[in-house]
């Protein structure tokens, strides 16, 4: 799925974003803010597992990228925080039911920032599923759940 944003339906809502320049970024990257500026998921630091790590990216998860970001360009990229949006993700083989919980799918390495997975812990969760699926399917309509928007069903999205 690299290099395409699968933008299905709803209300899109773009935050204009700084990044470094030594950052990659491709349309459909789900993103963090890493103090100021957005990163990949696979950019995000690995903790001691793949649990821990997937809770600590849904703290600061912030959305879904909208622009190229090139090695050695520093500009603002368009990020959609709007939990409106529906996107089509690879995902891992599984029944999804709607509403079903996914995270960044990883390894004992690395988070992907084009792939999700299902977990059962809404503290790791950064979408949910926006449609049923019987069998196992490759790709999964989700909405997701920014940590920054205050309408975020996200559980580190709470203002205050």
């Amino acid at each position: 799925m690299s290099h395409e944003l699968r933008f299905r339906s709803g209300q899109v809502e773009l935050h204009r974003l700084r990044v470094d320049s030594e950052t990659v970024l491709e349309p459909g990257d789900v993103v963090y803010l890493d103090g100021d500026d957005v990163k990949p998921a696979s950019d995000f630091p690995f903790a001691t597992d793949l649990a821990a790590t997937r809770s600590q990216f849904a703290a600061v998860f912030l959305g879904v990228c909208h622009e190229y970001s090139a090695s050695g360009e520093a500009h603002d990229v368009s990020v959609d925080l709007s939990p409106l949006s529906i996107y089509e993700y690879e995902v891992d083989s599984a029944l999804f039911e709607v509403g079903s919980l996914l995270a960044p799918d990883g390894d004992s390495e690395q988070l992907a920032a084009r792939r999700l997975a299902k977990v059962g812990n809404p503290a790791q969760a950064i979408a949910r599923a926006a449609e049923y699926k019987a069998v196992a399917a490759g790709r999964l309509r989700v909405q997701f759940a920014s940590a920054f928007h205050p309408a975020s069903a996200n559980v580190n999205a709470s203002i205050g």
